[in-house]
């Protein structure tokens, strides 16, 4: 459902044509990519952004994001992180999003450190923004990131799904792998403004 090319109130039909695809965005300089996806062969035209991807029988399981080409669409699917984001639209009308200044990308674990913590995949910090909260706190290019708040990270989204408005300003433990040695750092997240990243 949605307003494709300005046509409001359409409502069109397809099947779902996969599960767990992965939606590469770029916000200003960064990028990062969004798990999980629906694909759909449902018409999606500009405007059916933001719209419900429903099933037949009205239950709405994502909400339309990307046309990824003819006959290719994709939808966030309704789970905790779009719940959170519904309920921060309804209630203040915006979405506030807390900011480290990582730029993150998949890693393995070490064998050893793997064996010791049952952990198999994590994220390593491709690169750290300078004046950050990351590099406040003492986060290196190169390093691992095991863990943020005891919790194990297998991937950047699992991070960027607790970056939220209740971790603006709230001190975050996180576990880092450097050279060989686990790390313990405490980050304090910014509020995600517009334009550049805060400093």
């Amino acid at each position: 459902m949605g307003n494709p090319l300005g046509l409001s109130g359409s409502v069109t039909a397809g099947v779902v044509s996969a599960l767990g695809r992965s939606l590469p965005t770029r916000d200003g300089a960064s990028a990062r990519v969004v798990e999980d996806v629906i694909q759909t062969d449902a018409a999606l035209n500009p405007g059916n952004s933001g719209g419900a991807l429903a099933t037949a029988d009205g239950r709405v399981v994502g909400i339309n994001t990307a046309v990824a080409g003819i006959g290719l669409g994709l939808a966030v699917p309704i789970n905790d992180t779009t719940r959170t984001i519904i309920g921060a639209l309804m209630t203040e009308g915006r979405v506030r999003r807390a900011y480290l200044g990582l730029v993150m990308a998949p890693a393995p674990v070490p064998p050893l450190i793997a064996e010791r913590t049952g952990q198999r995949a994590a994220v390593r910090l491709a690169d750290v923004v300078s004046g950050s909260p990351a590099d406040r706190a003492g986060l290196r290019a190169g390093d691992v990131l095991l863990t943020v708040r005891g919790a194990p990270v297998a991937s950047a989204s699992e991070l960027q799904r607790s970056m939220f408005a209740d971790a603006i300003g709230a001190p975050m433990a996180l576990t880092v792998l450097r050279n060989g040695a686990l790390v313990d750092v405490i980050a304090e997240p910014v509020e995600l403004t517009a334009g550049p990243p805060p400093r």
